[in-house]
């Protein structure tokens, strides 16, 4: 498998921003479900490319007719390292880090078994981080695509159909008018799920690692300069350990073999896990202020004015009734809406609302002029363009 075909298995999740295309959530909110998600699923592929690394476990055996058994033997069981061994200088002391000659049942050994299922979990993660977006796009039910509809792309010019799409979208807003909390409700219950979602995988990893995610970072960045030194990545992600294999002799004895294993998966492995601590970190810090930021801007219309003032050029009391008048539900549409329409035409949709909004009996009496409604919104009433 080239590396080419394996880039573009996952190519689909880390999408390019398309014009045409509606926005239905933040970039917080991406880094999960495309970024995050994507370098989970393609590491889980190349943990299984042997191309790249020849076989994840080759182990050291004299006899050559029982050495395939062997190897399949200690990669299906688990494959072991000698604490007591710790500190010692490969090459001199021992023959690699924490491998070396012990006395059996006499002391304890470290079982490292995870590497056979590392791929299934990163599969796993990948399923757990795309899990939100999905969950949002089914309650979202293509409400942003549905009002945006005709308005997406950098080509929408100021024509007799463009203004009659863009009276559909303002005859939608003034219909619906504080009708959408449970839509804000929704995203705000994603966006939390996102965070907790990424504290779980920090924990999901150090109990699959047995306690060793948490510290690994610290420990790499605390690494010695030094020729001799015990490197944390070699505790967790071991390239050479030691398997015990048990066979009958000629004589009808149990013989014990005392094998090295050179595990060249973890070269991977301890790269994969290095950069998903950084990055795990991050994204949760990044998810953190995502959250504070739709709270805010869901809670306090302050905030949803401070947008507004920055990201448009409307005038000042436009801004105010629209930030004061509308639900965070309302503002969380038009705040998706923005992002998926030219600046031009969102600016003109909010002067127009805003004129709307201080007459209230403007279309007081209209129902929402969409074929199709959000499933959130079922109370409110289906008709035709």
């Amino acid at each position: 498998m080239s590396l080419l075909k394996i880039a573009s298995s996952v190519a689909a999740f880390v999408k390019v921003r398309v014009w045409d295309k509606e926005v239905i959530d933040t970039f917080d909110f991406r880094l999960h479900y495309r970024f995050t998600c994507a370098f989970l699923f393609l590491a889980s592929v190349l943990c299984t490319a042997t191309s790249f690394l020849g076989d994840p476990i080759t182990c050291i055996v004299d006899n050559e007719k029982i050495k395939k058994a062997v190897t399949t033997y200690c990669w299906i069981t688990s494959t072991f390292t000698v604490p007591r061994l710790k500190g010692g200088r490969p090459g001199v002391d021992v023959a690699a880090h924490n491998v070396g000659p012990y006395l059996a049942y006499e002391e304890s050994v470290v079982h490292h078994n995870y590497y056979q299922w590392v791929p299934f979990v990163l599969v796993f993660q990948g399923l757990m981080f795309y899990a939100p977006h999905w969950l949002w796009k089914k309650w979202e039910g293509g409400l942003i695509s549905n009002i945006s509809e005709g308005l997406r792309g950098r080509k929408i010019g100021d024509n007799e159909e463009t203004r009659k799409k863009m009276e559909r979208v303002i005859l939608y807003f003034t219909s619906s008018w504080r009708m959408h909390k449970m839509y804000c409700a929704c995203y705000t219950f994603c966006v939390a799920l996102n965070l907790i979602n990424t504290f779980g995988n920090i924990f999901l990893i150090n109990k699959f690692l047995g306690g060793t995610f948490l510290e690994y970072g610290t420990k790499v960045l605390q690494l010695p300069d030094q020729e001799f030194r015990t490197d944390p990545m070699a505790d967790v992600f071991p390239k050479i350990t030691k398997c015990t294999f048990h066979k009958y002799g000629p004589s009808g004895g149990i013989q014990v073999l005392d094998v090295m294993c050179v595990l060249a998966l973890n070269i991977l492995n301890e790269k994969i896990y290095i950069f998903l601590w950084f990055w795990l970190i991050i994204l949760a810090v990044i998810s953190s202020l995502g959250l504070l930021y739709t709270l805010a801007i869901t809670r306090f219309p302050k905030a949803r004015e401070t947008v507004f003032k920055r990201g448009f050029k409307i005038s000042r009391t436009a801004t105010k009734s629209i930030a004061t008048k509308l639900s965070a539900g309302d503002f969380l549409v038009l705040h998706f809406l923005g992002q998926s329409i030219s600046a031009a035409s969102f600016t003109e949709l909010l002067d127009q609302l805003s004129e709307n909004l201080n007459d209230k009996r403007s279309h007081g009496n209209q129902t929402p002029p969409l074929i199709e409604m959000s499933p959130l919104y079922p109370h409110l009433p289906k008709t035709a363009a």
